[in-house]
This record gives structure tokens, sequence and C-alpha cells, in this order.
């Protein structure tokens, strides 16, 4: 596939045709590389870091690669490549770490649509595991088909259903692995909307929850008073002509206590989330802010 331009990037993460707040990342990085092969100016690289970011602009993994690149670039030649490894070279190490959690005969839940999660559940499969998964469509732009046709292609058994099923189907599972867009220092994970409703239903039936993702994805930029903001996006995906007086509401994603998980599957391993944040202080100052 040949390499997307600076503008077709940009474009195809507004459009949603780039998902996955670590393939938006991984994507944002590249179209910094390509600029800076076409520009050392430092205005016009921190220009069009600003316009990547704004593609996304509730995705801190964008933003932390992003910050780090134009941070680092005069000191480290190839500083696209530095921070691409990062991710590349730790997806398997989280796939790891998760695949560690599934046991032959589980029925495993999961909402939305979340490349780390894919890996992890494709890793276990690969390992020879026998289970089940089961996932929500996620309205309104249905990202968990996008899941369920993954995950068929490798080999593994879904079962699929709406979203407002998805809470009878959670009572058969097991575990309960979802992605993330963001954690806070206010100890929140973001992830797509209706999760939080999914985490209460793990809750009372006692099944276990575990976040998945790079480490990077933790906001640096937010505080308790000012926490990451939250997408809403266009109501014309929820209802394209509604009638007068119907007002829609499309937020993206939402806030949910950490508390409410049983751990965190990062690169670093599988940690609490207060443990999670004083590792990635100390492993990674350069994107602490």
């Amino acid at each position: 596939m040949p390499k997307l331009t600076f503008t077709e990037t940009i474009k195809k993460i507004k459009s949603l045709e780039i998902q996955g707040a670590e393939n938006i990342a991984i994507k944002a990085v590249e179209a910094f590389e390509t600029r800076l092969a076409q520009t050392k100016n430092k205005l016009l690289l921190a220009r069009a870091v600003r316009e990547l970011k704004a593609a996304r602009a509730t995705e801190p993994a964008l933003q932390n690669a992003l910050d780090y690149c134009l941070a680092s670039y005069e000191k480290d030649h190839h500083i696209a490549k530095t921070v691409l490894s990062h991710f590349k070279n730790n997806q398997p190490k989280i796939s790891t770490f998760g695949a560690s959690l599934i046991k032959n005969g589980m029925k495993i839940f999961t909402h939305c649509h979340s490349s780390t999660v894919e890996r992890i559940l494709i890793e276990a499969h690969r390992q020879g595991k026998r289970f089940e998964v089961y996932n929500t469509e996620t309205r309104p732009r249905f990202q968990g088909r996008i899941t369920a046709a993954t995950l068929a292609k490798a080999g593994i058994k879904v079962t699929h259903s709406v979203d407002s099923a998805g809470r009878q189907t959670l009572r058969k599972c097991d575990l309960f692995l979802i992605g993330c867009d963001a954690i806070t220092k206010s100890r929140k994970v973001i992830n797509k909307i209706g999760t939080e409703a999914f985490f209460d239903a793990a809750q009372e039936s006692r099944v276990p929850v575990y976040v998945c993702t790079n480490s990077w994805k933790f906001d640096t930029n937010s505080t308790d008073k000012k926490d990451t903001k939250i997408e809403e996006r266009d109501p014309r995906e929820v209802w394209d002509s509604p009638p007068r007086n119907v007002k829609i509401f499309n937020p993206a994603f939402e806030k949910i206590d950490l508390n409410k998980v049983k751990g965190i599957i990062s690169e670093l391993g599988i940690l609490k989330p207060n443990k999670l944040i004083r590792t990635i202080r100390r492993k990674y100052p350069y994107i602490w802010r």
C-alpha cells in the first residue's frame, strides 16, 4: 500500500478511515516524517504538528508521539523511526501479557474496536487456546463490526450483538477486555461511549475487566480540575434528518473510574492503575509534562 500524503493522513483520521488510538498515532508520526523530509524549519513543523493534532484532538497517544517528535528531531535525525519503534516493538509485548490471561474454554467480551485487543486475542489463538468472543456492533459507526470481521478471519469464533444486548452476553463471559483512548491523571480511562455501562454490568456479574493499551495513551496534559476533552461527533451520524425540536447528543467517548478495572495491560506488564502511572513517569520522563 502506498504511503499516505500529509493531507491524506489528516483527512482519513478525521473521517475515521484510520481508527484505533495507536493506529492514529502511528499514521500521524509517519505524516510528520513526510513533512520533516520536506523541511527542517521549526515553525513549519510546529504548524504541521498542530494540524495533525487537530485531526483528532482527544487522542493522547497522538499528542505524546508528535510532541516527542517535535522536541527531539534536531537531536535525533531518525526521530520518527524512534517513535514508531516504540509502538511497533511493544505490540508483541502487550499481546503476550494479555494472552496470558486467556484460558481454554473462556468466553471473552469486548466493546467497539481496539487493534490492541484484537492482537491479544489473535496471539492467544496462535498459542492454541480455544475460546469464544462476544462483541457489540458499537453504534452509530459500527466499529465493532471491524473487530468481529478481523477475529473471524483469524479463525476465532465470534458472537456479535447490538449494543443493547451486550449486557446479556456479558453475563456469559469470563473476561472483559477493552481498549483505551486515554488514561488521565485523575485515574480515569476514556473509551468508546457505552463502555461504562458494560463495566458496571461486569462488576455485577463478577467478570474481571482489563484495559489494554500502550502506556503512551496516558494524558499528561490532564489534571484533576481540567480533564481530557470528550469529542462530540457529527449529529448526522445518529440521525441524518431528525424532526424539529429533536436534539442529537453524539459523544464519541466517556470517562470511567479506573477503580472499576482489575488491571491495565500495557508494554510495562499487567499493573494496577496507580502503579502504571508511577511506572510511566519513571520510564518515560520525556513525555511527562
